[in-house]
């Protein structure tokens, strides 16, 4: 089964989410392009709470920051697993290595508009299950809130310093971070495409963790330590909230990239898939 979350849109402008996260700190310097196909190793927007660099009020404040999507863990050696580790599973993310730290005290949300997944056509499944070698055909679906607000992705990040460089390289430090997954809804999506999934589980398996707005606060305050108490707001959202449609496989290639790529389909590219 292929990872998830791999790829999400990502086009407010540093302004709107300033706005709706009530961001405190952000530097102009870092603005990113609206983002439609983001892959790991790009740099992302993340909302967090954390004391200004060299103040002297030690009170966490609200920043929009770019970190590099793909969790480097402080411990490590090498950056390189770091495309590796764009995911932190709900359910172990408390107490695996890599990520019990950053889930302590280093918790985040990555604004999205919105995530993409694949499907396999329904005939190009039955081929796998007989055990014929065949490159199946994949439809790409794009998940949103159904309302159209920010799909605040819960997340985790982290620091990891390169002991090649001296202390005044500006590549010293790098500041990465990961999205937490869960299980899918099974239950029905707000709006559903014709003779396509009705539930986000008919997509894949897992999902973003999306937050809603009562829990931002809590998620990102680094006083809250306590695992039990954290984990309690690993709960899914309340169902309901989701749309899905098919969008075009030119998404695919991580080359592309443009509004054009969350333009809904009247039907799926790639043949009947359910």
């Amino acid at each position: 089964m292929a990872r998830m979350c791999g790829r999400y849109a990502a086009s407010r402008r540093p302004e709107d989410l300033a706005g709706i996260f009530e961001i405190e700190k952000w530097e102009p310097e870092e603005t990113l392009a609206p983002d439609y196909n983001v892959a790991p190793t790009k740099q992302v927007y993340a909302v967090l709470d954390r004391p200004l660099k060299d103040a002297d009020d030690p009170s966490p404040v609200r920043q929009l920051r770019t970190l590099r999507w793909g969790l480097v863990p402080s411990w490590s050696k090498t950056p390189e697993g770091g495309a590796r580790m764009i995911n932190a599973r709900a359910e172990t993310v408390h107490e695996k290595p890599s990520f019990k730290r950053a889930f302590s005290s280093r918790r985040c949300i990555i604004p999205a508009d919105g995530y993409y997944e694949w499907v396999t056509a329904a005939a190009e499944r039955e081929l796998e299950v007989e055990g014929k070698k065949k490159r199946p055909r994949k439809q790409p679906y794009f998940v949103l809130p159904a309302d159209g607000s920010v799909f605040a992705m819960a997340g985790l990040y982290e620091f990891w310093r390169d002991r090649t460089l001296p202390d005044d390289h500006p590549q010293a430090w790098w500041v990465t971070c990961s999205v937490i997954t869960t299980e899918a809804e099974t239950t029905p999506l707000a709006v559903a495409p014709a003779d396509g999934p009705h539930a986000l589980a008919d997509i894949h398996p897992r999902m973003p963790l999306m937050l809603t707005p009562d829990r931002w606060d809590s998620w990102l305050d680094p006083s809250r330590t306590d695992t039990e108490d954290l984990r309690s707001l690993l709960a899914p959202p309340p169902e309901g909230l989701m749309r899905a449609y098919p969008v075009s496989t030119a998404v695919s290639n991580v080359r592309n990239n443009g509004p054009e790529l969350l333009t809904e389909l009247e039907g799926p590219e790639e043949g009947t898939l359910f």
